[in-house]
Parts: C-alpha cells; structure tokens; sequence
C-alpha cells in the first residue's frame, strides 16, 4: 500500500488516500517519487478540460528512483534514478515516422489501463500514464529515462514537463536566435522555464507578462528584461518596448483566448507566435483574412515543447550542471500530498510559480 492523491470523478475533490500497488509486470517499472511538479494540465485533467478515464491518479511530472524492475526490462536496473516520461512514443505511427514523437498517436494509451486499486478494490487509471501524485508508481519501462549525474533528484521532476516544454517552446517550435526579442505570456512554471530558455538562447529583450504584479521579481531572476502587468494595453507596451516593431516571438503559456489573441498582436510583421498553453474548446480565437496576409505572422501551437525526451533530457542536464538552467528558481512552495488542492487554487488565482510535492 502507498499514499496517493486520487481523483474520484471529474470536479470532485482529490483523496489522499492509501492504494494497492502491484510489483512490475514484464516491461514495467516500479518508481519510488522523490518528487513530482503540480501542474496545470493536472489541474485541467480534474475539471475535465483535458479527458482520462477515472478514477485516476494524477500527476505526470516527476522523478524518483527505480524499486524493481519486471520482466525483460534492461533499460533502468534498481537504484537508477530516473524522470518519468508521460508521452513515451511507440515508434511505429504515423508522426514517429516522420521524427514528430511528440505527436505520437499511442503516446496516452497508457492512460486507459487498470494500474492499482483502492483499499476497497475499485480499479485505478495512471493519469496521463505516469501517476506521479503517490509516493510510489509502475510504469512501462519507455516512461522512464535516465537521469544523467549532476541533477539534484527532487528538482529533477522539473524536468519531465515544465523545463521540456518551455525549453522547446524558444529551441524546437519558436527556433529563438541570439539577439532576438521575446515575450513570454503566462509566468507560471511553465513560463518561468520559457524565461530562462529564452536567455539561454540568447534572446535580447525578453518581456514577460501576466496578471500579478506580484510575479514580477520571480520573472526577472528567470531571464525577463522587462516585465508587464497584463491589460488592454499589452500589446501596445509591447510594441513600445521593442522600438514600434512588437517582438520576434512571442510564447503563450496561458491556453486562454484573449491571451493568445494579445500574443499574436504583440508579434512583430514576420514574426512568429507560439502556442503553449492548454485551453478549453470554449476558447474561441479569430482571424480576418486581410490581417493574416497583412501581419505575414506564423502561429504555431507547439505539444510537449515539440521535444524528443531522450534527446533533450542530457542537453538539458548539461545546462543545469553548467550553472545556464537553474531548476529550483522555477518551484516557489513545496509541499506535502495533502497540499494539491491548494496548490489547484493557487493556479486559478494565479499565484506563484512551479508547486513542487516533495514525498
């Protein structure tokens, strides 16, 4: 039996509670959680925006360090840490063949499996494949890497979905070059990591914007150069700030219309917009056909960080251990399981940065 925030229905409240976990399966994994990021895909997976069967265990960034290991499993051996991987690719469709993983087709069937049960027998899902809220997990061997040295285990969780998806936000999807300008819309964890991916790239001034003035401070230590309280008036600062012209790219790491709408104006005439965030359907954006010729501007929305984790997780390894990337700068509490809902509604009011469980 361990500890596990699990998700009943769709808007009801997490438990903490206890369930039965099984030892590894042939091709599984069982993780002990050093730690694991709330993010706010998690809490978008609760209220249904996003869709997995439930009950569910929720939480798929973190890190730990492997207990055992099931049949024909050679990748990690007991004692390995490792960052779990919540989007693990198949290989074989349609986008893994093109060199897309992070559109991999099959990437969630993982989500649709029985992996534990409760104290009374009711069968679990992992969310989003991981089920990184409990003190201990199984998983397929793919949604494991290696941790490489150097990493500090417990902020390395960062690293399974904030880091990798601002990093490739500015690397693989806006393609940021040295001397370019750059907004980040959204200060959360997600964006704090934009931020210091945008320095890392060598980005010149580099606008952060959200709605708390408050943020500000944690902005500015991630990279930001100027920072900007979220108003009507956004893309007109913006475009002041840049000499007229708006910002090269723009990263919106909110998933609301208004905002992605206040990113696209904020790009400069050839510039390129892109989509981070997570919004519901409801969210509706509009385009008139002369802008979109008039503007030349590309928007883009941009999954995972368009990363490949392999291949990305040394790389950014390399930056944490060079002093470039700093992880803890990202998580502004760490709490406990039973501090989830709160740190749910710390999200809706836009507070703080990454929320970190430390088990």
């Amino acid at each position: 039996m361990v500890r596990a925030a699990v998700l009943p229905a769709v808007g009801a409240p997490l438990e903490i509670t206890d369930i039965e976990l099984p030892d590894p399966g042939p091709g599984q994994v069982r993780v002990r959680l050093a730690a694991a990021g709330v993010c706010h895909s998690d809490l978008s997976l609760s209220d249904g925006t996003m869709r997995v069967p439930v009950p569910a265990v929720l939480g798929h960034e973190g890190a730990g360090t492997v207990v055992s290991v099931g049949e024909g499993v050679t990748r990690v051996a007991p004692g390995d840490r490792v960052v779990l991987n919540w989007a693990p690719s198949c290989g074989n469709c349609h986008a893994c063949g093109l060199g897309e993983v992070w559109l991999c087709a099959n990437a969630l069937n993982g989500s649709a499996d029985v992996y534990a049960r409760t104290a009374d027998g009711t069968d679990l899902h992992p969310g989003l494949n991981v089920a990184a809220f409990a003190e201990e997990t199984v998983v397929g061997a793919s949604c494991v890497l290696p941790l490489p040295d150097g990493v500090p285990l417990a902020d390395a969780a960062l690293l399974g979905c904030a880091v990798l998806t601002g990093y490739g936000a500015v690397h693989h999807s806006a393609r940021v070059r040295a001397g370019e300008t750059v907004a980040v819309f959204g200060v959360g964890g997600v964006g704090l990591a934009t931020l210091q991916a945008a320095r890392i790239a060598g980005a010149s001034t580099i606008v952060a914007v959200d709605v708390s003035p408050e943020k500000e401070e944690l902005a500015r230590a991630a990279g930001a150069t100027e920072y900007v309280v979220a108003s009507a008036q956004t893309a007109r600062e913006i475009r002041g700030l840049t000499g007229g012209q708006g910002v090269d790219v723009a990263v919106e790491c909110v998933g609301r219309a208004v905002t992605i709408r206040t990113a696209w104006e904020s790009t400069r005439r050839g510039g390129r917009t892109t989509v981070v965030g997570i919004g519901g359907k409801d969210q509706q954006v509009t385009f008139n056909a002369l802008e979109l010729f008039h503007w030349g501007r590309t928007l883009s929305g941009c999954v995972y960080g368009n990363t490949d984790p392999a291949r990305d997780l040394p790389v950014l390894a390399e930056h944490v251990r060079a002093g470039r990337l700093d992880l803890s700068a990202l998580v502004t509490e760490r709490i406990a399981l039973d501090g989830i809902p709160a740190a749910f509604e710390n999200m809706l009011a836009g507070k703080g940065g990454r929320a970190l469980v430390v088990f």
